[in-house]
């Protein structure tokens, strides 16, 4: 039985996987083959990242533009945290579709199904199957085929740390992988990336958590070579979403917008600056449109910005200008190590609704080197264990290997499968035609 199980261990980067501090990813890493050019999406945040992974495409085709994005609705620019439990159901409602092309569950419906345990965000947990067509469990809720909610016996009740992580990985390997055996079984681990936005890169208490998601993984990997033992063709896919830099400062966008007379004030919706940690989506209200070389010339002179894409330059991002979206700014970062020699810091957009961003912590968000650095190897037919392959891969290139292992059509998808021409699941493929996809 061809399956394949994904874990992600939420905002690692890669030079965290070492053998003093993740011991067992350092010897998983000596029989998978390793991605060292690996990127991730842009915003480089769990959400939009959640669903890159899940649909194999960029943003400006799932169309979950950020962490944090607005949508026009009624005529006017609102704002939304696509981290909140219905927001992929008000998306629906508001503009036609949760996302506008399959994930993974709905792919695999036919072909063995999806089942997947994740501790993030909620909003995040959803978007690898918006629609019902499998199984998600969330401490906040877990659904069904039709996105039923199951059972309270069925729920997923635990916490946003590492203990949370523990309870869910021992039913993850005990229920999923062992009893119910779906064709794709995915575990997105809550950390490191929660400890790293509440403590600095490298401190005691990051490193502690970050052995714990360690062991994690490791109870992973002896369930996988048991279900080989027994006679399974498993892909093991292990990696991180993202991973994180040190905030060096915060800067309230909307606040300087108009200071600088570019947008009305603090409440008004001819323009948002909208915060996704160290990133930012900039939305003009279409009546407003003749403000952008203002607002272009603005954002290249200001010490904070760092990448200043205009909406022309947004597909280099993969990124489309909807719903008002015209500008995408990854804030300035530089290599300046933190206070435990971790390097890595980047300017912070001041997030919205008073939520927290705490100085000498972990953020990610935009393009700055160690966010754009996070974690993929991959074990099993098709990889060449003990190996690291330098070329560029990228986050919407896991859903086509994914598909690629179980024999399912991958057409469609932005990105490419990552096994070697010597593996093909169909017969009638060949070495010329998996190239050519």
């Amino acid at each position: 039985m061809r399956r394949v199980v994904l874990v992600i261990l939420d905002g690692l980067r890669r030079d965290f996987v070492t053998a003093e501090h993740t011991p067992h990813l350092a010897e998983f890493a000596t029989r998978a083959e390793r991605f060292s050019g690996y990127r991730s999406a842009f915003p480089s945040a769990t959400r939009v990242v959640s669903a890159t992974l899940a649909t194999g495409c960029w943003p400006a085709r799932h169309e979950l533009q950020g962490n944090s994005l607005a949508l026009i609705e009624d005529g006017a620019l609102v704002p939304h945290d696509a981290g909140h439990p219905d927001f992929l159901q008000h998306k629906r409602r508001a503009t036609g579709r949760s996302l506008a092309v399959p994930t993974l569950a709905e792919r695999l419906a036919p072909h063995g199904g999806a089942i997947v345990f994740n501790n993030v965000s909620p909003g995040a947990a959803y978007a690898h199957d918006p629609d019902g067509h499998g199984h998600v469990y969330h401490r906040v809720g877990a659904f069904g085929p039709g996105r039923t909610p199951l059972p309270e016996s069925e729920q997923l009740r635990i916490t946003l740390d590492a203990a949370g992580d523990r309870a869910m990985t021992d039913r993850f390997t005990a229920e999923v992988l062992t009893a119910r055996r779906p064709a794709l079984a995915v575990l997105w681990l809550g950390e490191p990336d929660h400890i790293q936005h509440g403590a600095p890169l490298g401190s005691p208490e990051h490193l502690d958590v970050l052995r714990a998601a360690d062991r994690n993984v490791a109870a992973v990997v002896r369930a996988v070579d048991r279900l080989r033992a027994a006679g399974d063709d498993v892909l093991l896919i292990v990696g991180s979403d993202h991973g994180h830099q040190t905030v060096g400062g915060i800067v309230d966008i909307d606040a300087a917008l108009v200071a600088a007379g570019l947008k009305e004030s603090a409440a008004s919706g001819d323009v948002l600056a909208i915060s996704n940690g160290t990133s930012a989506l900039i939305y003009v209200h279409p009546e407003h449109d003749a403000r952008r070389p203002r607002l272009d010339a603005f954002f290249r002179t200001q010490p904070w910005a760092g990448t200043v894409l205009t909406a022309e330059e947004l597909a280099s991002v993969g990124q489309a200008p909807r719903h008002g979206l015209a500008f995408a700014i990854s804030m300035k970062a530089d290599d300046t190590p933190n206070e435990f020699g971790v390097p890595g810091t980047s300017i912070a957009a001041k997030p919205r609704d008073g939520k927290p961003d705490r100085l000498g912590c972990g953020q990610h968000g935009g393009l700055a080197a160690f966010e754009q650095s996070p974690v993929l190897m991959i074990d099993g037919q098709g990889f060449s264990p003990g190996t690291a392959r330098p070329d560029p891969v990228r986050i919407v290139d896991v859903a086509p290997t994914v598909l690629r292992h179980l024999g399912v059509d991958h057409a469609g998808m932005d990105g490419h499968p990552l096994q070697s021409c010597a593996f093909h699941p169909k017969e009638t493929l060949t070495c010329e035609t998996i190239l050519a996809s």
